[in-house]
């Protein structure tokens, strides 16, 4: 049966029981997915629920374990990139995947150019990929431009046309689509998605951002812990909490430690949003004010007052990964201040940091946290060499005392201070990570994503531990983009969208829904609602950010 012979109804996409394993990890399970001809269908879910890895099955990069998967009611025996093409699935990747030096009737045409007996048809090229950028994505670009002199939203339509230039589009896949994008560049995405909506081509739009979910699909899949759960049809303005709850479903209880106080451990009368905190200086540990790079982020302030648990959130691509960078000396502020103690603290590098009192577990412990093919004592030791030395010799015996005392407070696991760190578990590789950082007698702790990687029970361990050092006196700073997490661990949240600060509030205000809410950019009332106003002006898109996805058996 061709594509003109399906009969009227027929799903353009129908995959079912679609399962995959990594080592350790089953991705999916028994999932599934279908789009209508025509519709715009969001596809949405936490991180980690399994949505880019059903992508990636449909795209043809993982083969299934198991399950079916139809194209206008065909079933595809074989599932491969060449396969899905040429049934007309289209695919939009978050990644430009486009030569800064081709221009745009290059880009469009790149891996399907006309050729004649002459050669290139170039004219013929040109004619029809501004035909495709005017007629059917409703924008005029001349097909001469070279890409490095477009703007982002601009570099995405091309993208797009390059998905549309063969013949028979049916499904074009989006997967975040607009992340990269302020608001109006945004705006022009989605109305070119309109655009193809009306013209009959169907869209799977994958998005974290459920104001964009809410705005533009007809219906939407929610995806929890690697399997489709629940269909929201039809999608209408105010479907946005009911999409929450569908992607939560799951119990927080008895995750995290009881805390001495959760309540918010700062003065009474701080101004708003901790404006009047930094200039009183009680209690703050660390202060940022103001801080900007010119292209990730703008205009962040933070406070951690000693004893206090502040968590940093927003889905990736927020910015909270560069402010983290920013706040231990890895990456340069070109606005703002930040204030250690009440003084500035000039701090231009990790060693700069630690001198003064503040120290990072990095979010990749195995490459930027340990070294692996050493001893958990020379890991435990790392940071603090220096204080274990008498006359520029080191003290084997103060070196092993120090880390057998850490080893036993934070049960690291097998408790043998010689054994390679690259054998631990990735549970107690992350306390090992702690551990130097208490060898430190640091004031401060920066964690970025301290869990990512590590199982239900090391993450217990490892949320007791963070609580007892705040406990005990020390101000903590944890990026993580789980809300689940910072709900859990927290007593303030600071909540990132596009680049800007969008909330900031003690944990016990909200609810997990409500942070979901603040953190897609769906808060009823809340000016931020349109996550993409809150973008600082974008930064020009890398040049080469055409990389092949990796079968590295992470799901997302």
């Amino acid at each position: 049966m061709t594509v003109d012979e399906a009969p009227p109804g027929t799903p353009v996409l129908e995959m079912a029981g679609i399962s995959k394993t990594f080592p350790g990890v089953k991705a999916l399970d028994d999932a599934g997915l279908t789009v209508r001809p025509g519709e715009v269908h969001g596809l949405v879910g936490e991180n980690g629920a399994g949505k880019s890895t059903i992508i990636k099955v449909l795209a043809g990069i993982y083969a299934p374990d198991s399950g079916t998967m139809r194209v206008d009611g065909e079933e595809l025996a074989h599932v491969t990139p060449a396969a899905v093409r040429s049934r007309g699935i289209r695919f939009v990747h978050q990644e430009l995947q486009l030569v800064p030096t081709f221009s745009v009737t290059e880009s469009v045409f790149m891996g399907a150019e006309l050729v004649g007996p002459l050669g290139v048809r170039r004219r013929e090229m040109r004619t029809r990929a501004e035909r495709i950028l005017e007629e059917v994505l409703g924008t005029a670009i001349d097909g001469r431009r070279l890409i490095r002199d477009l703007g982002p939203a601009e570099r995405k339509l091309v993208q797009i046309a390059r998905a549309l230039v063969q013949e028979g589009p049916r499904l074009v896949v989006f997967d975040e689509p607009t992340a990269p994008l302020a608001a109006a560049e945004g705006e022009r995405v989605l109305s070119a998605i309109r655009r193809l909506r009306d013209q009959g081509i169907a869209s799977l739009y994958v998005s974290h951002y459920l104001g964009e979910i809410t705005e533009i699909c007809d219906r939407a899949t929610v995806f929890r812990n690697g399997t489709d759960v629940s269909v929201v049809d039809p999608i209408v303005e105010s479907s946005g909490r009911e999409l929450i709850r569908r992607m939560i479903g799951r119990d927080v209880d008895q995750l995290f430690p009881e805390r001495k106080n959760r309540a918010d451990r700062r003065d009474e009368g701080d101004g708003e949003n901790g404006q009047d905190r930094d200039a009183r200086g009680d209690g703050i540990a660390l202060s940022a004010r103001g801080l900007g790079d010119g292209a990730t982020f703008a205009d962040v302030s933070i406070d951690v007052a000693r004893g206090e648990i502040v968590g940093l959130t927003g889905l990736l691509g927020s910015g909270t990964a560069e402010v983290v960078d920013t706040v231990v000396g890895l990456r340069r502020h070109r606005t703002g201040s930040i204030r250690i103690a009440g003084r500035d603290s000039g701090i231009a590098s990790p060693a700069d940091a630690l001198e003064a009192g503040l120290v990072l577990i990095p979010r990749d412990r195995r490459h930027d946290g340990l070294v692996l093919e050493q001893s958990v004592e020379t890991n435990l030791n790392l940071s603090t060499l220096g204080r274990a030395s008498r006359l520029g010799l080191l003290s084997s015996k103060l070196l092993a005392s120090r880390s057998d005392g850490l080893i036993q407070k934070l049960d690291i696991r097998p408790a043998d201070r010689t054994a390679t760190t690259r054998l631990l578990s990735g549970g107690n590789q992350q306390k090992v990570v702690l551990g130097r950082a208490l060898a430190a007698d640091a004031g401060i702790l920066v964690l970025d994503d301290p869990t990512v990687g590590v199982d239900i029970g090391a993450k217990q361990e490892i949320y007791r531990l963070v609580a007892g050092l705040a406990d005990e006196g020390a101000a903590v700073l944890i990026a993580s983009n789980d809300p689940l997490e910072v709900l859990g661990l927290c007593d303030r949240i600071v909540v990132m969208v596009r680049g800007r600060v969008v909330l900031d509030v003690p944990a016990s205000d909200l609810t997990q829904e409500e942070l979901i809410s603040h953190m897609t950019g769906s808060a009823a009332g809340d000016p931020t609602a349109d996550a993409r106003t809150a973008a600082p002006a974008s930064a020009p898109a890398s040049a080469d950010t055409a990389i092949a996805d990796r079968a590295d058996g992470s799901a997302s």
